[in-house]
């Protein structure tokens, strides 16, 4: 009889599941929310939901905010991307945001979040999130869920690797995807081998306010870094990345990158880097890149260009990079609770490994070595080896942990999620999703203290699991109850742009210090007007300021004369209400820009440069009172040549 294989067998499955599934769109009363399934993600009218759930929006550039178990929506954060909605990247105060030593850049793809931590446990203070295309990391402050600090990444592309945090946050780290020349220069292509470099930057975050700064780079061999995680426990003060392409390949990559037996994961021990720097190790390297920071006080966005970085040649730091053998083109590189074990997705593997950190420290300190890249040592396999989950699924790619001693993996080609045991490496529950999961994430599952209550697996496709919509469909999520001995699918849910990786926590370290509204006492925007006794319009040249105040239901002032066209007209918008959500928003004909949606207490800016004669109304944008509809006004342009003198009402 011929002998099956079980990748055939997982193939045959995998068909299966496609076959089967043009069902699973339809009505049925023997579905899985028929059962008790809907009861656990239901969350009554009026009632909030156990963990919040930040999902990288992707392609979007955008970051969203979704509750858990209900898999609601409740805020998409704009981050590296302009949002009429908002008028992030529109209004003038948070322009400067997505200033890049490229000019303006208004989009960026979003991939990985991680949510800053004080001893190994997440804290509730900020998120980080990577721009993948233009090398930035971002910072949401999570007392108001607005990006508040994005610093760009100089000498990287593709910044996938990121952006991951220490356990107390010293760091986050941007680690390049694509080698490239460094500093950047004109060179040939396939002059690729030896001469382009991948860099791994390793920026602070002060403990008081979360600023960023890069503390050093360190300039590696020229091969793609994919993901990374930190150590914990015994194993801080390192980090761990996966690489591909040791085959230095330049075309065709799904072919001549797939080469090698293994790959690795490169162990970076940061605290010795970190303490080589501070003794004046390093050396500087001119460079260009924007530091953008945006002031809750002033209200208002700030980005300054910085012209140098520290670099670091690991060579020069002994003891500092090993590399770890890894099957095969690894995706995830993913750190247990305890710090011991470093999981290495190969996704052209069969095999899960898993290396002990413990043995990793014996090979170093008895030089177990199996030559060398690059002067960096390369570990033998067999003495970092943990154990070997065989066999698990195809195409493994991320692998994140409850806390009670399990792991649980992705698996890309046959469309699973896959419970197993540390230590013992058995495979003990596997859960089919709809379609070719990407990653995982269970809430704290990137820290100390997982909360395993729920594993959520973000899908690449969803064909038939939704109302069609031409042809692109929606992205999706589906969220597992994994606090039994079997995971119990409990909800499918669509989720904006590409969802790459999501981030978890409980929602009682987060709402009791959410910012309800911003202090008029406390508003230091240069333009800001707090009281009515401040609104005027004033004529500089041929730009004109508008300093407005908004409340319930009216502009002040709400008529304006004497504009001209070819004026540059700036409204400076503030909103006098200090009760809590109680926004308002602003906008006029012909202005190339989005309308404003400003906070209580907030000062915003928009442009408005009048092109035809007229009496051009205004208005709030935002439903906020029954007389709403009654919040406008008029500005009148007049032609260029004439002599009319500004004038307004005051409301009064």
């Amino acid at each position: 009889m011929k002998k099956i294989s079980y990748s055939m067998l997982s193939l045959l499955g995998l068909a299966i599941i496609f076959t089967s599934c043009g069902d699973q769109g339809k009505s049925s009363s023997n579905g899985a929310l028929s059962s008790s399934a809907a009861e656990k993600v239901y969350v009554a009218p009026g009632e909030h939901d156990d963990y919040y759930a930040f999902i990288s929006g992707g392609f979007s550039g955008q970051l969203s905010v979704y509750g858990l178990p209900s898999g609601r929506l409740f805020k998409v954060i704009p981050v590296f991307s302009q949002d009429a909605e908002k008028a992030y990247g529109y209004n003038e105060e948070t322009k400067p945001m997505l200033n890049t030593s490229f000019g303006f850049v208004p989009w960026d793809d979003s991939h990985h979040p991680d949510i800053s931590q004080t001893n190994g446990e997440l804290d509730g203070r900020f998120v980080f999130i990577n721009g993948n295309n233009t090398p930035r990391i971002a910072k949401i402050d999570l007392t108001t869920f607005e990006t508040t600090e994005i610093i760009e990444v100089p000498n990287s592309a593709g910044n996938h690797s990121s952006s991951f945090v220490t356990e107390n946050t010293e760091y986050v780290v941007a680690g390049t995807r694509f080698s490239v020349p460094v500093p950047q220069r004109d060179m040939p292509i396939n002059e690729y081998k030896g001469n382009f470099k991948g860099v791994l930057s390793f920026i602070s975050v002060d403990p008081e306010d979360g600023g960023m700064d890069i503390k050093f780079q360190l300039i590696m061999p020229g091969f793609d870094y994919d993901l990374s995680h930190p150590g914990r426990g015994a194993s801080h003060g390192w980090f761990f990345f996966t690489t591909y392409n040791t085959e230095e390949a330049s075309t065709l990559l799904e072919v001549n990158a797939s080469q090698n037996d293994k790959d690795f994961i490169a162990a970076v021990n940061w605290k010795k880097i970190e303490e080589y720097v501070n003794n004046g190790g390093g050396t500087i390297m001119p460079t260009n890149y924007a530091h953008n920071v945006y002031d809750e006080h002033t209200h208002t966005a700030t980005s300054t260009m910085k012209k140098e970085v520290l670099v670091v040649d690991p060579l020069k730091v002994p003891g500092a990079v090993y590399f770890l053998p890894t099957p095969k083109s690894p995706h995830g590189c993913d750190v247990d609770p305890s710090g011991e074990y470093i999981v290495g997705n190969g996704k052209l593997s069969a095999n899960l490994t898993v290396h002990s950190f413990t043995k990793m420290l014996d090979a170093i300190e008895n030089k177990k070595f199996d030559g060398e890249a690059y002067g960096i040592p390369i570990l033998k396999f067999e003495d970092v080896l943990a154990g070997t989950v065989n066999q698990a699924g195809l195409g493994p790619l991320h692998t994140e942990f409850d806390g009670q001693g399990n792991a649980y993996t992705t698996f890309f080609i046959s469309s699973e999620v896959v419970k197993w045991k540390l230590k013992t490496w058995e495979v003990v529950d596997r859960q089919s999703t709809y379609y070719s999961v990407g990653h995982l994430m269970i809430p704290g599952g990137n820290s100390r203290k997982p909360f395993g209550k729920y594993a959520l697996a973000m899908n690449k496709i969803t064909k038939d699991r939704y109302l069609p919509t031409g042809p692109e469909v929606t992205q999706s999520a589906q969220l597992f109850d994994i606090s039994g001995e079997k995971m119990e699918l409990l909800l499918d849910f669509p989720t904006i742009g590409e969802p790459h990786y999501a981030a978890g926590i409980p929602a009682d370290l987060i709402k009791p210090n959410s910012k309800k509204i911003y202090s008029l006492t406390e508003n230091k925007h240069k333009y800001a007007t707090t009281s009515d006794a401040d609104v005027r319009v004033e004529r500089n040249g041929k730009e004109v300021h508008i300093y407005m105040t908004m409340i319930r239901s009216h502009f002040n002032p709400d008529n304006i004369e004497g504009v001209k066209v070819g004026d540059k007209v700036y409204f400076h918008v503030t909103n006098l209400e200090q009760d809590y959500d109680v926004p308002h928003g602003v906008s006029v004909i012909g202005a190339n820009t989005s309308e404003l949606l400003i906070m209580p207490g907030q000062t915003e800016s928009f442009v408005w440069e009048p092109k035809q004669v007229g009496v051009w109304p205004f208005y709030c944008t935002d439903f906020c009172s029954a007389l709403h509809q009654e919040m406008q006004g008029y500005v009148r342009v007049s032609p260029a040549d004439s002599d009319i003198d500004l004038s307004w009402s005051l409301g009064e």
